[in-house]
């Protein structure tokens, strides 16, 4: 499956921008259709041996050998509420790449590669009982898709550091940011939260967005106003409902009076395929969720030495 499956993404490629999502569908154990962002896999395989690790995460079915290196595997049923696939013959594993690590989820049934309208994505009614771990659903051949929070259930599993090192504090200050603002884009309120946090810590005063299309709006509406109120740097998550990252990126690009507005995208898509989106997109820079540190050297980079609205 990996060698068409490849192809198949590269061609995706040409997506970035346009608000295309291109998703790998699985099921798990029913009926039901899942997704996940075909850049975030790197591989689809059958399911390896797997090496137990006593004391792990009881969303850790072990670990094991992917060409050569260690990784470790996360029986996404259980995250997602089905029984375990650790000792199931026929389940599939899933190689994901992101936030600059690599790790495996087992999967029960692998079905296809599609692409949706990102419009059509919504977040999903309460009603549906999908919980936290899924933070997107759309219609794929009038089935209903649930797309995976991957990044939720990995933060189950990991401690993610908040909190700017007291070196990186202290940069901040003397660079003085004041009164720059900084927009910054993300579907998940969690992340919202840490990135206000960050640049709370770096003195600069945050706008906050939950998608692109509410960005775009946000932006526009600002570029009108006063000099002062405006912002100088976005900083947007790439996956999100209604409009995504690359598509924002595009547009604030193609709008003649945001052209000059810095962007980090800022996602926990990193391999190759994303990073030819992000040059395709135009965008400043790319910083693998979530590095505070390298993402606040990055606005200090970007950050023009004297104020400027746009």
């Amino acid at each position: 499956m990996s060698g068409t499956w490849m192809d198949k993404v590269e061609q995706q490629t040409r997506l970035a921008g346009h608000n295309r999502v291109a998703m790998l569908l699985f099921r798990m154990g029913d009926e039901q259709l899942f997704g996940i962002n075909v850049f975030k896999v790197r591989e689809v395989m059958r399911r390896p041996p797997l090496e137990r690790m006593p004391g792990a995460h009881a969303l850790v079915a072990g670990s094991c050998d992917y060409r050569g290196t260690t990784i470790p595997v996360i029986d996404l049923a259980v995250a997602l509420g089905y029984p375990s696939l650790r000792d199931v013959p026929s389940a599939h594993l899933m190689v994901t790449e992101f936030n600059r690590t690599m790790q495996g989820f087992l999967v029960a049934e692998p079905q296809r590669l599609v692409h949706c309208d990102g419009a059509s994505l919504e977040a999903p009614a309460p009603a549906l009982g999908f919980g936290s771990r899924v933070n997107a659903v759309t219609r794929v051949d009038g089935a209903l898709v649930a797309v995976v929070d991957v990044e939720q259930v990995l933060a189950s599993l990991n401690a993610t550091p908040t909190e700017l090192s007291a070196p990186m504090q202290r940069q901040a200050r003397v660079h003085d940011l004041q009164p720059r603002r900084v927009m910054v884009v993300d579907d998940s309120l969690v992340a919202r939260n840490q990135l206000v946090n960050l640049f709370r810590q770096m003195d600069v005063e945050c706008i906050v967005a939950q998608d692109g299309e509410e960005a775009l709006e946000r932006l526009k509406s600002l570029a009108k106003a006063p000099e002062g109120e405006g912002v100088t740097l976005v900083v947007s998550d790439i996956e999100m409902p209604r409009m995504d990252g690359y598509a924002l990126t595009r547009a604030i690009r193609e709008t003649p009076e945001l052209r000059r507005l810095k962007v980090v995208l800022h996602s926990s898509i990193s391999g190759i395929f994303n990073e030819a989106m992000v040059r395709e997109v135009n965008a400043d820079r790319f910083v693998a969720k979530f590095q505070p540190d390298l993402l606040a050297q990055t606005v200090l980079e970007l950050m023009p030495e004297h104020f400027d609205k746009f």
